[in-house]
């Protein structure tokens, strides 16, 4: 059976400090990772840590788009969980890499919703 969705957890090594501490860039490069990816973005939102530190999430209609930032370590920790075939959660990533000034990244995929046992059901509808 197809798996429902694909869910990359991403490691981003030596980021620069600037852009991971001001939420406003996180925000703007998160969406635009998402559209990136082809996604279609519903809502977004982000917090700012004192002193230091982004997290946030970009919902989309295919699932999200999430970060939490370590700016004084040049890391960031990612998750982009999506589904159906048209949005790739490589692109967001990648994306995300170059757009961070990203010496590094490692990245696992896990596909989601793989459900042993479940067969599409038919419904009869009454007109």
């Amino acid at each position: 059976m197809k798996p429902l969705g694909r869910h990359v957890l991403a490691e981003i090594y030596g980021c620069e400090f600037n852009i991971l501490n001001d939420v406003k860039r996180v925000e703007e490069i998160m969406v635009n990772a998402a559209l990136e990816s082809g996604a279609e973005v519903r809502e977004f939102v982000f917090h700012k840590f004192s002193p230091q530190g982004v997290s946030g999430v970009v919902v989309i209609s295919e699932s999200h788009l999430a970060i939490h930032t370590w700016p004084e370590l040049g890391y960031a920790a990612v998750d982009v969980f999506t589904c159906g075939d048209t949005v790739n959660p490589w692109d967001a990533c990648n994306f995300l890499t170059r757009e961070f000034g990203a010496k590094d990244m490692a990245a696992q995929e896990t596909k989601r919703g793989i459900l042993p046992g479940m067969e599409p059901r038919l419904v009869a509808v009454n007109s």
